[in-house]
């Protein structure tokens, strides 16, 4: 606990430096950077050491274009055609993993199907996944949108925990995550919601502008299921390659997916709101 504790005590200033005062590049770098970590630590959970030694660079490669692809699509790079040069060459990587399957198959450690999949998973889906905190970022008041996911996702994990401590008594997916509870759960969404009213009232005083107070209840309420569920699901990804963590970068947190699992599920969704509804 006490890890955990100075973890976020270091990191959360950071990360807030990072995504609210520095400019858009610096969230582009750190999606980057948090897609290059993830594509190793979920390369070797399924595909084990060899073949991640081997094959990372061919998943982390096609992760930085995947954010690329997602930077290079706003309004102000389309004047240079780097819209389509960014798509292009995320498309081009995607066949490449193909031709290597092909070339490789039969020799060793070559690209079996489940490898494919999680070097589609690791070299796509997490990294577009979390280039939703890019996309955040480049809109209007994007210093405040990009913590939405965050700031749901988070609270509804620390709300959970405690709760589940003090009052935990009905196992929520015992198989998958023995120490949830269904108490620790609805704890979560409650803490989610609680968090972006908070937020809310902090948004207000940054940029004196009024967010909808119930459109920030639902995104809480939203995120914080998301965010449960991505925790559950990257935890059954753990339980069937047999692994504790899926890596050891942030003392008491694990590696980059053990601690951003949940904000993998909930900031798409969180964007897809934000993006189509006034708040």
């Amino acid at each position: 606990m006490k890890q955990r504790i100075l973890v976020a005590v270091v990191g959360v200033p950071l990360l807030l430096l990072v995504l609210v005062w520095a400019p858009d590049w610096a969230t582009m770098a750190l999606v980057m950077l948090l897609s290059v970590i993830g594509a190793h630590e979920l390369m070797h959970a399924l595909c084990g050491a060899e073949k991640a030694r081997r094959w990372w660079g061919l998943a982390s490669t096609m992760s930085v274009f995947a954010v690329i692809s997602v930077a290079w699509s706003d309004e102000k790079y389309r004047v240079w055609g780097l819209a389509l040069t960014g798509k292009l060459l995320l498309a081009a990587f995607i066949v490449l993993a193909f031709v290597c399957m092909v070339v490789e198959y039969g020799k060793d450690n070559a690209l079996s199907f489940t490898d494919m999949s999680a070097v589609f998973a690791a070299g796509l889906a997490v990294p577009l996944a979390l280039s939703c905190l890019l996309r955040l970022r480049m809109m209007p008041y994007g210093g405040g949108m990009v913590l939405i996911p965050l700031v749901a996702a988070f609270c509804s994990d620390s709300a959970a925990l405690f709760t589940g401590m003090a009052c935990g008594k009905h196992k929520l997916a015992p198989l998958v995550s023995p120490k949830k509870t269904v108490e620790g759960a609805i704890g979560g969404l409650v803490g989610g919601m609680v968090g972006m009213v908070i937020f809310r009232i902090v948004f207000f005083f940054c940029t004196v502008h009024s967010l909808n107070i119930l459109w920030c209840m639902l995104l809480g309420l939203v995120g914080a299921a998301m965010g449960q569920l991505g925790d559950l699901s990257f935890s059954a990804i753990k339980r069937q390659c047999g692994i504790k963590d899926y890596g050891r970068l942030l003392p008491g947190h694990g590696g980059v997916l053990d601690r951003f699992d949940s904000v993998i599920f909930a900031a798409p969704v969180i964007w897809l709101i934000v993006s189509h509804v006034t708040l």
